[in-house]
């Protein structure tokens, strides 16, 4: 639901190369590993993660069985780590997130297009049954800025929504590329 122009802009700001790919359900695994032979082809020795905890099996299981089959090596730095320190330690790190899905049985749209920042963490810790990092995919956010941009994008026209299976997302209808 992240407007593919926003991903060009992260590459674009922080200067590293993205690689693209349309792909379904029915394909996915096939197209994901097609992508990393390539990139192993290129270099690649392995592929880094953002993930804390496994979410129905992905991390421990699927993504380690398909990084074996290509020869990856799974690289995965925050693993398993305090979510609250974790959360703690991205406050310090400069970078910019924007709530962009919510689960709407845990976190209603009023937190969509919220940002990532200390009064969102007492908030969220106020409500107990959330993790503050999202690690059961109470949110999602899209990075907007940060220490490596060389520019900050900015949400300029954005509309909550609800999708069917109890999903809220924030529209982001028109962004902005703004020097810093």
């Amino acid at each position: 639901m992240i407007p593919s122009g926003i991903l060009d802009a992260q590459s674009q700001s922080i200067g590293i190369p993205l690689i693209k790919k349309t792909t379904s359900p029915q394909t996915y695994e096939h197209d994901f590993k097609t992508l990393l032979q390539e990139s192993k082809l290129k270099g690649a020795e392995g592929i880094v993660t953002g993930d804390i905890r496994e979410v129905e099996g992905h991390e421990e299981g699927w993504l380690a069985r398909v990084c074996k089959e290509v020869g990856l090596t799974p690289i995965k730095p925050l693993w398993m780590g305090d979510t609250k320190q974790l959360y703690l330690d991205y406050l310090k790190t400069g970078f910019k997130a924007t709530v962009v899905r919510t689960k709407l049985s845990l976190l209603t749209e009023d937190w969509l297009g919220r940002v990532l920042d200390k009064g969102f963490y007492d908030d969220i810790i106020k409500l107990g049954n959330v993790d503050v990092c999202g690690e059961e995919g109470e949110y999602h956010t899209v990075i907007t800025d940060g220490p490596t941009f060389k520019n900050r994008i900015e949400l300029t026209d954005t509309e909550k929504h609800k999708l069917n299976g109890g999903f809220g997302y924030l529209e982001i209808k028109q962004f902005k590329v703004a020097s810093k």
